[in-house]
C-alpha cells in the first residue's frame, strides 16, 4: 500500500483538486484507492457531494461521543475509490491533541490497523503547517506538492521543505517529496519563465506530467464530482490520467530493482554455479544483441511561431521532459527515436498543446475516445 500525502500550505493551488482527480484516475486505471479528506475545510468531501454525519474526526479524536473506526467512515465514490470524509469539527482537533505525547502519530497508527486493502491512500492536507499536515507526513514516505508557476508559490516551498526536515530530524522519519507544477497557462510566457525556474530548482524532484489551467477542473467540482465523470475528453482529463501512469509506472520499475535488505552471502559452490550462469548470460547477450534490430525514425513538425515542442507516445512513457524536446531547424521542429518493430502511438505537445501529426494520417482511438498519431515500424 502506497500512502502520499498532498500537500502546500499556500491555498489555492490545486492541492484539493489534484486529491480527487489523481485518485479518480488511479482508480480508472484498476488501482483501489482511498482519499482521506485531512482538511477541515472539507473540500474534497463537498467537491465530490459526500454527505456523512461521521467524519475522520470521529477516528482520531479522543473525546468524540461517537469513536468509531476508520472503515465505519468510508464513503464509496465509484468503481475502486472510496473517501474518508472530513467536517469543519476537525479544525477543533490541534487544541485537542496539543498536550498528547504520540500526538503527531495519531494517523499513522490509524491507517496501520485499518483491515482493508487499498493500492494508493491519498491524503489531502489543509493549507496550513499545523499538527494535521504533520501527522500527515508522519503517517507517509512521500509528499506531492502541487505548485504554480509562479514566483510566489515557489518561495513559499522553503517552509513545507523545513516542516519535512522536521519530521525527519525530530521523528526520525524519512519523507520523499516531488513537486508537481499546476494551474500551467501555455498561453503566458510568464509561465515558461517560471517552469524554468522551478526545474532549475527540483529538477529530480519534479513530475514530468505538468496540469494546465483548464476551466473544466473547476466545472466538475461545482457539479460534485471528479474530472473523469465531468468530462472524460477534456484536457484536465488528460492531465490527471498521465500524472496516474507516470505513477503507477514509477512504482512498477521500483518492484522490479527491489533488493532484499540483508540477502544472505551465497555459499561458495552456489558463488561458482552464479558465475558460469553469469558468463553463460554475457554470452547469449553477445550473440543476441545484435539481431535485435532498431530503426532510426524522424518525426517533425513544422511551427515556426511555437517556442518549445516535445514529442510524447509509447516509445518514451509519454513523457514532456528534457529527453523528449525536439529541435527546431527554421522553424521545423524534429527529433530522432530508435525504435523496434511495432506499433507506436504519439502525439506533438506544441507550447502545453497536444496535437495530432498533421503530416501522418495514421490515428488510433485512446481510452478517452481522443485520436493519437500511429507509426508503423
Amino acid at each position: 500500500m502506497r500512502i502520499i500525502a498532498i500537500a502546500n500550505q499556500k491555498g489555492g493551488c490545486g492541492k484539493t483538486t489534484t486529491a480527487v482527480n489523481l485518485a479518480a484516475s488511479l482508480a480508472s486505471n484498476k488501482k483501489k484507492v482511498l482519499l482521506i479528506d485531512l482538511d477541515p475545510q472539507s473540500h474534497a468531501t463537498f467537491g465530490l457531494n459526500i454527505k456523512a454525519d461521521l467524519s475522520i474526526y470521529n477516528v482520531l479524536s479522543k473525546l468524540t461521543h461517537k469513536k468509531v473506526k476508520l472503515e465505519d467512515i468510508i464513503k464509496p465514490v465509484g468503481v475502486n475509490f472510496d473517501i474518508a470524509p472530513s467536517s469543519i469539527v476537525l479544525s477543533a482537533l490541534e487544541q485537542e491533541l496539543s498536550g498528547e505525547i504520540g500526538r503527531e502519530a495519531r494517523l499513522v497508527d490509524t491507517i496501520q490497523g485499518m483491515k482493508l486493502n487499498y493500492d494508493y491512500v491519498l491524503i489531502d492536507c489543509p493549507p496550513n503547517l499545523g499538527l494535521l499536515t504533520i501527522n500527515a507526513m508522519r503517517a507517509t514516505d512521500e509528499v506531492i506538492i502541487p505548485v504554480e508557476a509562479s514566483r510566489f508559490a515557489i518561495e513559499g516551498l522553503g517552509q513545507l521543505l523545513d516542516i519535512i526536515n522536521l519530521v525527519r530530524d525530530r521523528l526520525n522519519h524519512y519523507v520523499d517529496f516531488r513537486v508537481l507544477v499546476t494551474n500551467f497557462d501555455s498561453r503566458l510566457r510568464h509561465s515558461f519563465t517560471m517552469l524554468d525556474k522551478i526545474k532549475a530548482t527540483f529538477k529530480n524532484q519534479m513530475f514530468s506530467t505538468i496540469i494546465h489551467v483548464n476551466v473544466k477542473l473547476k466545472e466538475a467540482q461545482n457539479e460534485g464530482t471528479h474530472i473523469l465523470n465531468y468530462d472524460k475528453y477534456c484536457r484536465g482529463t488528460k492531465d490527471y490520467f498521465s500524472l496516474s501512469r507516470e505513477m503507477i509506472t514509477a512504482d512498477s520499475k521500483a518492484e522490479q530493482v527491489v533488493v532484499p535488505e540483508k540477502a544472505k552471502a551465497p555459499a561458495p559452490a552456489k558463488e561458482a554455479k552464479m558465475e558460469t550462469l553469469t558468463k553463460r548470460m554475457e554470452t547469449i547477450l553477445k550473440e543476441e544483441l545484435p539481431k535485435i534490430k532498431l530503426n532510426e525514425v524522424e518525426l517533425t513538425l513544422q511551427a515556426p511561431g511555437a517556442s518549445r515542442v516535445y514529442v510524447a507516445g509509447d516509445f518514451n512513457g509519454w513523457k514532456t521532459d528534457d529527453t523528449t524536446l525536439m529541435e527546431q531547424d527554421n522553424g521545423v521542429w524534429k527529433k530522432r527515436v530508435s525504435l523496434t518493430a511495432g506499433q507506436y502511438r504519439y502525439k506533438f505537445v506544441k507550447d502545453g498543446e497536444w496535437i495530432e501529426d498533421p503530416a501522418n494520417p495514421k490515428v488510433a482511438t485512446n481510452p478517452y475516445g481522443q485520436k493519437d498519431s500511429l507509426i508503423e515500424v
